[in-house]
């Protein structure tokens, strides 16, 4: 099938709350919420050459805390790992919107 870089990812603000919801509801307390990627980190992955988008992998610290990889796509749906990855987000908490409704209860 292969990748476009064009694929719609879009949702409603609707949608997003609730599904962010149901993961606290979900998840238990002192949980990772989310994290934040610089722009610039971002960038130099999706402006590799043959980047169509990012993918991203779960993972984990050596402490137990869930963490993401992200990883560069080709057209071919393979990942571009002899190119830039990243992950070291910083997470949420502590690095949270209080005030967004993505992360109210």
């Amino acid at each position: 099938m292969g990748f476009t870089g064009n694929e719609d990812h879009s949702i409603t603000l609707e949608d997003a709350v609730k599904l962010t919801a149901n993961y606290r509801k979900n998840s238990g307390e002192n949980v990772i919420k989310g994290g934040f990627f610089g722009k610039t980190a971002l960038k130099n992955i999706i402006g590799q050459e043959g980047c169509v988008g990012i993918r991203f992998y779960y993972g984990q610290e050596s402490d137990g805390k869930p963490c993401l990889v992200l990883v560069g796509a080709d057209a071919g749906e393979n990942d571009m790992t002899g190119g830039l990855l990243a992950e070291r987000q910083l997470p949420c908490p502590p690095y949270c919107d209080e005030n967004s409704v993505l992360n109210k209860d």
